[in-house]
């Protein structure tokens, strides 16, 4: 805000801000809210006072009590009233003045902050909102409190979401995944049409062969070089390769060349991993060169392998919260493994552990001694820096099991590299530590 300053006798004051600075007040009055923002003396009109409105339903002064509160002796409080067409209005307006991305913040606050789970168990508030994978989320967490009457109409919200995610995801991953199998695929006799021509030189190319020239090339019976050995030797003569080891890829197979297991952590505070985590699966489970089995836990250990024809199955036979029993689910997929040195585990959790401690940590040496290929990913989600137990992440890294936060569109690429027994390509490797 501008200082005013004093003016020379018979200067006339102005009356009203230039348009900048009219444009800065307003900007200002929408920031600090109604109640805050009095001394601008600038009043809203039209959609922005709409907009103020949407926004001081959710975060005016008093924003976290049960929807239906009103102003109290303290002033301002938030709410949006306690019954679900009134929810259902404001749900209208936010998607009518602010993009889909805000909107998908500004539903989860109100689940948060105004206490509207309870809302979206009826279908005409499902209809109305702005389906993300944190309404899924919340959604599954409501399921077994879920009456019928929804549940249909929840299916049908978290049905758009996964295949909204497929179509991102599943090209790139059946792509990356398929090259990574084809390359760790290599056989030294394969058929002619299968050779990998690229690395069979390069392994040959100690085995280069000169080709004598044609007569006064060089001098008489002048010998070639091999190509780059100088501008004569490329003018002169030609050398050959004698193949004597032959690389080539592996043919298709209807046998499962890699073995997959992922073992998800259901707790409430992993449920966008879980949405991401089922798409991921029901992809996998659909390449044939890759055999596929998923494993839900808490407290209990649920296998959901044969719903992963339809992730949607998959979420809905999960149960978000509960306690955390990592060792449990462990030792069972532990007693699935019969390929040790074909298989990739991966642990999705957040490593809060409520069982054996030290009984998980030797089963996962075990499986690493046995040849499984064992990462733990604290987080499957584009969300920021996950909350973890860093003591158990820090010793499973010691174990050579790398624990790290991972993106969905980075997760083909870690996939391919576990497949292929690379390095993992860890974005930030203190989240190991």
């Amino acid at each position: 805000m501008e200082r005013t300053t004093a003016q020379a006798p018979g200067t006339a004051r102005p009356t009203a801000p230039h348009a900048p600075d009219a444009e800065r007040l307003r900007r200002w009055r929408m920031v600090l809210g109604a109640d805050s923002a009095d001394s601008t003396g600038c009043t809203l009109k039209g959609q922005d006072a709409a907009m103020d409105g949407a926004l001081n339903a959710l975060y005016g002064g008093g924003a976290g009590k049960k929807p239906g509160g009103g102003r109290g002796a303290g002033g301002r409080s938030a709410g949006l009233g306690a019954s679900a067409p009134s929810v259902a209005r404001w749900l209208g307006d936010i998607r009518t003045y602010f993009p889909s991305s805000v909107v998908q913040v500004m539903q989860r606050d109100a689940i948060d902050r105004l206490g509207l789970a309870a809302l979206l168990l009826e279908p005409e508030m499902l209809e109305a909102v702005e389906a993300d994978v944190h309404l899924v989320g919340t959604l599954l967490s409501l399921n077994k409190a879920m009456p019928e009457t929804t549940k249909e109409t929840a299916r049908a919200v978290v049905r758009k979401v996964v295949e909204d995610l497929e179509k991102r995801l599943e090209s790139r991953t059946r792509a990356t995944l398929t090259g990574a199998l084809d390359r760790s695929a290599r056989i030294s006799r394969p058929r002619h049409r299968d050779i990998d021509w690229n690395r069979t030189i390069r392994a040959n190319l100690k085995n280069y062969l000169p080709v004598p020239g044609p007569a006064g090339a060089g001098g008489a019976g002048g010998t070639g070089a091999p190509a780059g050995a100088g501008g004569a030797g490329r003018a002169e003569g030609r050398g050959t390769i004698v193949p004597e080891r032959l690389i080539g890829y592996g043919r298709a197979s209807r046998s499962a060349k890699k073995d997959v297991v992922l073992c998800i952590d259901q707790s409430g505070s992993m449920a966008a991993s879980v949405v991401y985590a089922s798409v991921f699966g029901a992809v996998l489970a659909s390449m044939r060169t890759l055999s596929t089995r998923l494993v839900v836990f808490d407290t209990a250990v649920v296998d959901l392998t044969d719903r992963l024809d339809d992730p949607v199955d998959v979420l809905f036979g999960t149960q978000l919260g509960g306690g955390t029993d990592i060792n449990r689910a462990l030792a069972y997929c532990q007693s699935k493994i019969t390929r040790p040195a074909d298989t990739v585990f991966v642990l999705i959790s957040d490593l809060y552990e409520g069982g054996i401690r030290d009984e998980m940590l030797k089963r996962v040496a075990a499986m690493k001694a046995s040849g499984v290929q064992f990462m733990t990913l604290l987080a499957l989600s584009d969300e920021g820096a996950p909350a973890y137990d860093h003591e158990h992440a820090a010793a499973l890294g010691a174990l050579g099991a790398p624990a790290f936060a991972c993106t969905p569109d980075l997760f083909p690429d870690v996939m391919a590299a576990a497949i292929e027994k690379r390095p993992l390509p860890i974005p930030d490797k203190e989240t190991q530590q």
